[in-house]
């Protein structure tokens, strides 16, 4: 390439055709964009590509790695969100209820977008629309117009309202502020309002979760505890991303005869089906159900590292037992669905119990390709131990277990799970880590698959390394929260999608021609 001297910018178009618009996979591979980036490259004053390859060699060794670990200051690719994308997403939830973030219109812009691309759904979400002058004098006069607006225009049965950074660093007392709302006359004095502080510098999007959860039965179960239970059970699945999940566990409650309330059914929200007619909210627990869920005979919890204050609100508050299982794979499942079955006094169907045999069945049928195999596992704390679970099931080797939270309880856990089996012996547990961290410890000690969310597929690219995608977000596949990974229709899932990702990295290991003699059309 010569020096672009005379200051001209390359045209980035073709004139063989112009009304032929180019798709940007072939668009950015003609001469005419190569050219436009290898200028860019120019002015940018880029490292020669021979030094760049020389240090990317380099941060695939051992001595890079441990000053990676060594990093303090700094997160690179985190596997976490926001706190304020939890609050949000577990609002969604209930019935004609309109989730609010106090704190720039920047802010639910990307959280609304997040949600959307990864459940290719439109989020409602509105916000005070904090600018400088609120920064500096409070959001109280935002806020006090917000709820004005969104409550005329959008005609919501609930606000539930979640902070941001800005709103949280200048202090604003959201409490106060409400009280001070519905004393002016901006809103009724009886319309809840539920709030949660969600600071996006603490935490995570699973904080976020259960301090709106915990906000939100406050508000609606005030005065509402009764002398007498009301022979229901409460269950909450925490930020699980798959809405197949909640529809999963409402056909097992069904077949099980057990009267029950989710709390902060979803499942529409992020699934809402297109019959030619908009319906802004899809929030399927209803708000009666959600007060009187202080009554229940008991609740369970899904996850239990991402909803503690929840947990110990109905414990205290409600008198209520308080359960925690994980009915994921198959010995999870097991254990849930006999704990279930005791605790109400109602026999296990017929129809789980085959479903499974079925599930039993698909394992033992693909075993052979997934007994011990080295696989990395990363994402959410609760999220990461069902994986975990799954894969000693199966007699795959997790090696590389890694969450970006702080948390003790959970690394405990997880280590005393892998010290179990044989197959999770050698297994290392990281917490507060990101996926730079992850990039380091494919290198070092690599592995046959990984499995987490989209941000994965750059690690996979790095390292030649499958990558199978369960957990949140996967944004480059279409249509996979809908599938169900709860019981043994998802242990079903789950063990369909293991096996087929090693089978599809064994044709692309021997599908080269001319040494394709293991290019089976059989396996």
């Amino acid at each position: 390439m010569t020096d672009n001297l005379d200051n001209t910018i390359p045209t980035p178009c073709g004139t063989e055709d112009p009304g032929r618009i180019k798709d940007h996979f072939e668009l950015f591979q003609t001469d005419e964009y190569k050219e436009l980036f290898a200028y860019k490259r120019q002015f940018e004053g880029a490292h020669d590509p021979e030094k760049i390859a020389e240090i990317g060699e380099w941060t695939k060794s051992w001595e890079y790695r441990e000053k990676n670990f060594a990093r303090e200051s700094l997160t690179i690719n985190p596997v976490k969100a926001c706190q304020p994308l939890g609050a949000l997403f577990v609002a969604a939830g209930f019935e004609e209820t309109l989730p609010y973030s106090h704190g720039s219109q920047g802010c639910v812009a990307y959280f609304r977008s997040h949600l959307t691309r990864n459940y290719k759904e439109p989020f409602q979400a509105v916000s005070s629309s904090m600018t400088e002058d609120a920064a500096v004098f409070g959001g109280l006069n935002n806020l006090k117009q917000g709820l004005e607006n969104a409550y005329t225009l959008y005609k919501p049965k609930m606000i539930a309202l979640c902070t941001t950074c800005m709103a949280e660093v200048i202090g604003d007392d959201i409490g106060a502020y409400i009280a001070t709302a519905k004393n002016e006359g901006h809103i009724p004095e009886d319309f809840p309002v539920p709030c949660a502080h969600t600071p996006s510098f603490v935490g995570s999007h699973i904080t976020g979760y259960d301090n709106m959860l915990k906000g939100i039965l406050t508000t609606l179960t005030k005065d509402k505890k009764a002398e007498t239970t009301n022979g229901k059970y409460n269950f909450n699945l925490g930020f699980d991303p798959y809405v197949g999940n909640t529809r999963e566990l409402k056909r097992i409650l069904d077949l099980f005869g057990i009267d029950h309330t989710i709390l902060s059914d979803n499942s529409d929200a992020f699934d809402s089906p297109n019959t030619g007619e908009f319906k802004m909210y899809n929030g399927l627990t209803t708000l009666e159900a959600a007060g009187d869920s202080i009554n229940a005979e008991g609740s369970f919890f899904f996850q239990k590292y991402t909803t503690p204050k929840s947990q110990e609100f109905l414990a205290k508050e409600g008198g209520q037992k308080t359960y925690n299982f994980r009915p994921f794979g198959i010995r999870g499942t097991d254990e849930f669905l006999m704990n279930l079955s005791t605790i109400t006094g109602k026999p296990i169907p017929q129809e789980l119990q085959v479903e499974r045999g079925r599930a039993i069945d698909a394992m033992t049928d693909s075993q052979s390709w997934v007994h011990g195999k080295r696989v990395a596992v990363y994402g959410d704390p609760d999220h990461v131990i069902t994986l975990i679970n799954l894969l000693l099931e199966f007699g795959a080797e997790p090696v590389h277990v890694l969450t970006g939270t702080l948390n003790e309880p959970f690394a405990a856990e997880a280590r005393e799970i892998l010290a179990a089996s044989p197959y999770g012996k050698d297994a290392t547990v990281w917490c507060g880590k990101d996926l730079w961290h992850l990039r380091s410890l494919l290198f070092t000690e690599p592995v046959d698959l990984l499995i987490g969310n989209s941000y994965g597929k750059f690690l996979s690219r790095d390292t030649g390394t499958p990558l199978l995608r369960i957990g949140y977000p996967i944004f480059d596949r279409h249509h996979m929260h809908r599938y169900a990974t709860l019981g043994y229709q998802g242990a079903l899932n789950q063990i369909t999608w293991l096996v087929n990702a090693f089978l599809e990295e064994a044709d692309a290991k021997t599908g080269v021609v001319g040494q394709d003699i293991s290019f089976d059309l059989i396996r």
